[in-house]
């Protein structure tokens, strides 16, 4: 058996702009320890580009039954109802639209969990915030300059996710001038749609990254969970990483929102791709990057998001009411140096 240390690229996606401070460690092999006569189970490897991103599968089988093309037509399939950078896909018509659109499977199960996410965070997380983004200059559409107040205030009229409503399959906006953005939670509501795809192909055991996020099935044919290592920027060179923390899971996903790599220069100043709905300015804040575990990769997606606009504090004491996340912080003090903390639940998925 060979331990193989897996990187994962840190590229940015279309859908989130989302750092990558995830490591893979993966067991690739092993033998199947079952005494029953079965097949063993073998390890494949699938990987392509989708997304503005990568993307990898392992998955552990007793043959091939799973190929790269099928993976890519699910994510054409996805991109073609979620990407901005697809004129004809439905969330572009979406934003065109003066009133509504009709919603395929892809685009109303990822507004379905955004909504819930919206109130379950007091407007914290809002897709409606595409026309911030763009403003600030985090889209296909770069302005010439910075907002200024004025433009700030002109622009929060038309954000809220309270004006979009749902009437069976149609996606409503309450004016026209609203516009969404699922790039917090897209790729999230991908890997779980992949996951789903595996083990509808009789698939148990399972690891999908896309763009750094991860869901995991379970254990290795050696026995053991398979493990996950966080990674946090070195405080004297942010383009190096040291893995900080070890996981080991056996069901579950893992996504990682983060401030050091997607940003652009604001006069003197760094400003992070992550917006403040309420405010409609950056955030700033003393957090670097937040890793959140849940049960499926759209929900932590989406919470990582919000995490990173919180704060430190705020996030910690928000995170310690919802039992079923567990979050890992790597934050800035104020004298420059780095820093981690983490929720109670995140200890039972790290490795002594």
């Amino acid at each position: 058996m060979r331990l193989f240390f897996y990187p994962l690229p840190a590229l940015t996606s279309i859908f989130a702009g989302m750092n990558i401070l995830i490591y893979l460690l993966l067991l690739l092999s092993g033998h199947n320890t079952s005494s029953h006569p079965t097949a063993p189970l073998r390890p494949f490897q699938l990987s392509g580009h989708a997304q503005g991103t990568t993307w990898h599968i392992t998955y552990y089988a007793p043959d091939s039954s799973v190929l790269s093309s099928q993976v890519d037509s699910l994510l054409n399939k996805i991109d073609s109802s979620l990407s901005l950078y697809k004129p004809y896909s439905l969330i572009c018509q979406f934003n065109r639209a003066p009133r509504a659109v009709r919603m395929d499977e892809h685009l109303a199960a990822v507004i379905h969990q955004s909504l819930d996410t919206y109130r379950q965070t007091d407007g914290l997380f809002d897709i409606t915030v595409q026309p911030l983004v763009e403003a600030w200059g985090f889209s296909a559409q770069k302005p010439n300059k910075d907002p200024d107040s004025a433009k700030i205030r002109s622009i929060l009229s038309c954000i809220g996710s309270h004006q979009l409503s749902v009437n069976n399959d149609s996606l409503i906006k309450a004016q026209p001038c609203i516009r969404i953005d699922l790039d917090g939670i897209a790729q999230g509501y991908s890997v779980d749609v992949l996951a789903s795809f595996l083990e509808r192909s009789h698939i148990n055991t399972y690891l999908v990254e896309l763009g750094g996020e991860l869901r995991i099935k379970g254990h290795k044919p050696s026995g053991e969970p398979m493990r996950i290592g966080i990674e946090a920027p070195n405080e004297n060179a942010f383009d190096e990483q040291t893995i900080q923390k070890v996981l080991r899971i056996d069901s579950g996903a893992i996504t990682t929102s983060g401030s050091y790599r997607a940003w652009r220069q604001h006069g003197n100043k760094k400003i992070s791709h992550t917006i403040d709905p309420h405010t409609g300015y950056p955030a700033d804040n003393e957090l670097i990057s937040v890793t959140v575990f849940s049960n499926k990769a759209i929900v932590a997606d989406a919470y990582d998001n919000v995490l990173m606009l919180m704060g430190l504090k705020r996030a910690k004491q928000f995170m310690e009411s919802r039992k079923d996340l567990a979050a890992y912080f790597i934050y800035r003090l104020p004298d420059g140096s780095i820093a981690t903390a983490w929720t109670q639940s995140f200890n039972a998925l790290v490795q002594p």
